[in-house]
């Protein structure tokens, strides 16, 4: 396993060992960090050594519903995450959106006077427009950018491998198209993009050795998505290529590249629901319950880490004398006194387990 290191500037340098690295902390050459997804390295507080990078690769195999990353060199495995995707909540909240709203303006126009005469509002925008990218497509790529982003700001990437998929017809129509054109644009801020196809990562995924599990692909273990997240990574360093020679030609694996042990995270948004101004049903008296939002009445925001008496979680909600802490999966591990809870670091959009 290696560790990541950066300068006293920030910039990334090549990992070192965790022998190394405990060593600068002992005798005061670097200082212990965390990045946003809980990931271990350090920053040297004097000149190194060194400052040649190597290539480091990071491999995404995207999907509907989990997403598979990986960072990986040509001797070492660096990180792996399993992405569990925001889909299908960003779906059901679209359309709850969009029922509230359409009983809004029932409950707002009257339907007695003539149609010229109703109190229909000017529309603001055209939503006639080509390319749109769905808010759930979109919050799936947006949180594959989320890790990508804070793996750059540890590691020297050199290149980011992407898998495609290729949709028959028209490709401006189709949403997982338009979201993977807009995705591919966004990588290209931070290191140069190559694609692969699904049987390209297939191919080298059995010549490498590594082991998928094609059957509960919900679950959060390595062999569902990162194993091909590393395989992807590791196109970089070995591919399929043809031979010629005088007695005969054919194709034949290229390159070398060792995948090792390495840290491994599920990595998920916190589920809070929005704040709701309006509830489809009006509230008697005209009094309305507050209802979702991130803040709490112990200056705690929901997703914040802390420690309670129940053991370390995250805050999922308050009531007047208590905070909800819960785990990782968002199980409530139990409703504990405000006073009893110490914060540890605030809310950064992130469940890293």
């Amino acid at each position: 396993m290696r560790i990541p290191v950066v300068n006293a500037q920030n910039q990334p340098l090549m990992p070192t060992k965790t022998s190394r690295a405990r060593k600068w902390i002992r005798d005061r050459k670097a200082i212990a960090k965390f990045n946003d997804l809980e990931q271990f390295y350090v920053q040297l507080i004097v000149e190194p050594s060194d400052t040649q990078t190597q290539a480091v690769v990071i491999g995404i195999d995207p999907g509907k519903l989990y997403s598979g990353i990986a960072a990986q060199t040509s001797q070492f495995t660096l990180f792996t995450a399993h992405l569990q995707l925001p889909f299908e909540t960003v779906k059901k909240r679209m359309e709850q959106r969009r029922i509230m709203r359409r009983v809004r303006r029932g409950r707002r126009i009257n339907r007695k006077v003539a149609f010229s005469k109703r109190a229909h509002r000017q529309k603001r925008f055209s939503n006639r427009r080509g390319s749109k990218l769905p808010p759930s497509i979109r919050a799936n790529r947006q949180l594959e950018l989320r890790v990508v982003s804070e793996l750059c700001k540890i590691l020297p990437v050199s290149s980011i491998v992407y898998e495609i998929v290729e949709a028959k017809g028209s490709k401006s129509f189709s949403p997982v198209m338009v979201g993977q054109k807009w995705m591919l644009t966004q990588l290209k801020q931070f290191a140069p993009v190559e694609t692969r196809k699904g049987w390209e990562t297939s191919q080298l995924r059995t010549q490498l050795g590594l082991q998928k599990q094609k059957h509960h692909k919900g679950d959060a273990i390595l062999e569902t998505h990162a194993v091909d997240g590393i395989a992807l990574a590791c196109s970089e360093f070995v591919s399929y290529e043809s031979f010629h020679s005088a007695q005969s030609h054919g194709h034949q694996w290229t390159g070398k590249v060792t995948v090792t042990t390495a840290l491994f995270k599920v990595i998920r948004r916190p589920p809070i629901s929005r704040r709701q101004l309006h509830w489809m049903v009006p509230a008697k008296g005209g009094i309305r319950r507050k209802y979702g939002g991130s803040t709490t009445r112990h200056g705690l925001r929901k997703g914040d880490l802390v420690r309670s008496p129940k053991g370390i979680g995250y805050v999922s909600g308050d009531t007047e004398k208590q905070v909800s802490v819960s785990d990782s999966n968002w199980k409530r591990l139990g409703q504990i006194t405000a006073n009893k809870v110490q914060l540890i670091r605030r809310s950064n959009g992130l469940i890293c387990a």
